[in-house]
């Protein structure tokens, strides 16, 4: 639940990372399970771990680094999370969506976030792409709920037009130049950590979800609070459904999968901010 100092937080963080890098970024990026290798793209780098930085929480996956990175991508100024918080870690709506808020005081105009997914559609492999269009949250919990600062957005921020499908036309005609399989779906997103049962999966299908995973929805949710604009990429790691098709899943087998496919990721990114 937003504390009434939260905005005092936010420029505590902010300042200390001015302090850092004098570096005026211009797109924001959340690299997810297997795809902060695009940390390594960046140039002139300057890397905060989480730890140091003012209210930060700390990353507890694995495979995540929990280092904020300041630099060049593609020539393009972008501060990146490597490593992102989950609300299955332990901590609150507010925590997991705080460096977001940081991002976008530091004067960041997009906000690029990457993640790992399954697939509910028959249509969609593993290794797959997939540009989110839309999203369901079924968390149980939402970032905006409590005290709401008007100087970080409005009471009840509309979620109409949460997602550019004009981007997502962009980056799947570059993703087809490329020859890389891509799709535009609609991201569910669950509390976790537990991967779902096979009726799970059969009904977030007939909701209508494309993909299922346990992040990203809270950071949409806060961005779109700030009107901050939203391009989410989803690499496929494991296909649920049809149920006949469901194999059992590890997180080894996950990170593997999307490691297959970050090089892609990268290239497709790269080429965005260049457009952008």
């Amino acid at each position: 639940m937003p504390a009434k100092n939260l905005y005092d937080h936010i420029q505590e963080a902010v300042g200390f990372l001015q302090t850092k890098s004098s570096l005026k970024p211009r797109f924001g990026l959340i690299l997810g399970t297997g795809l902060s290798g695009l940390a390594d793209e960046i140039e002139q780098a300057v890397s905060i771990a989480y730890e140091d930085i003012p209210h930060f929480p700390v990353s507890t996956v694995e495979s995540h680094r929990g280092t904020l990175i300041f630099g060049l991508l593609a020539g393009i100024p972008v501060v990146a999370m490597a490593g992102r918080f989950h609300y299955y870690e332990g901590y609150s709506m507010e925590e997991v969506t705080f460096p977001v808020r940081v991002l976008k005081f530091l004067g960041i105009e997009r906000l690029i976030i990457s993640n790992a997914s399954g697939s509910v559609n028959a249509d969609i492999e593993a290794g797959d792409i997939v540009f989110v269009r839309d999203h369901i949250n079924h968390m149980g919990a939402n970032p905006l709920r409590g005290y709401n600062d008007e100087r970080l957005g409005p009471r009840f921020p509309d979620m109409l037009h949460t997602y550019d499908r004009k981007l997502n036309a962009q980056a799947l005609a570059l993703a087809k130049q490329h020859q890389i399989p891509a799709h535009e779906g609609v991201y569910l997103g669950l509390q976790g950590p537990n991967l779902e049962t096979p009726a799970e999966y059969e009904a977030f299908h007939h909701l209508g979800a494309d993909l299922i995973g346990m992040s990203t929805v809270p950071e949409v949710l806060v961005a779109k609070h700030m009107s901050l604009p939203i391009f989410v990429v989803s690499v496929v790691s494991n296909k649920c459904y049809p149920i006949e098709e469901i194999q059992e899943t590890t997180v080894e087998a996950v990170i593997e999968m999307v490691g297959r496919v970050t090089p892609k990721v990268q290239a497709l990114v790269k080429e965005l901010l260049k457009s952008w």
